[in-house]
Order: C-alpha cells, then sequence, then structure tokens
C-alpha cells in the first residue's frame, strides 16, 4: 500500500517519518494526517480523506460551533484572502 511519489507512480500512499511521528499522505490528492504509528496515521488519513470527499456534517450555525469547542466567535477574524505564506 505503501508507495514513492519517486517512482511516478500517482496513487497510494507515503509514509514520512519524523521523530516520533508517522505521516501517511495520499499522493493522489496531497492530503496527509499524523499518528503515533502507521497504524494510526492510516485511521486518521482514513477520517481525513472522507471529509475531503465531501463527508462529515454540514455546520449550520457557526457561532454555536464555535462556542461549543471553546472558542469565542468575535475572536474570529472575517478576513477570507489566504494567509500571506499562501501568497
Amino acid at each position: 500500500m505503501s508507495s514513492s511519489v519517486k517512482d511516478g507512480r500517482d496513487e497510494g500512499v507515503e509514509f514520512i517519518y519524523e521523530d516520533n511521528l508517522v505521516t501517511a499522505r495520499d499522493i493522489e490528492t496531497g492530503v496527509a494526517s499524523s499518528g503515533r504509528s502507521k497504524s494510526e496515521a492510516l485511521a486518521m488519513l482514513a477520517d481525513a480523506l472522507a471529509l475531503h470527499e465531501g463527508g462529515g456534517e454540514a455546520i449550520e450555525d457557526e457561532d454555536a460551533f464555535f462556542e461549543e469547542i471553546g472558542i469565542d466567535p468575535d475572536s474570529i477574524d472575517e478576513d477570507s484572502s489566504p494567509p500571506a505564506w499562501l501568497e
């Protein structure tokens, strides 16, 4: 299941090892997720890919959602332009 971008393939999963962290990256989409082991990284990647492909539930009331996870909605910057590091 593991692959490397260097072999010219455009699908599969690439594993990157850094310190005590394993990152699993889907080569086709570029979506990546990390964990303390390959199995944990793959499980997290599966969740991330499901969300990337439109899975999950829509958030109907953003302010209520932010309050539920402990973020003050008034503290969020409404600027929709991309961050400077993406420009």
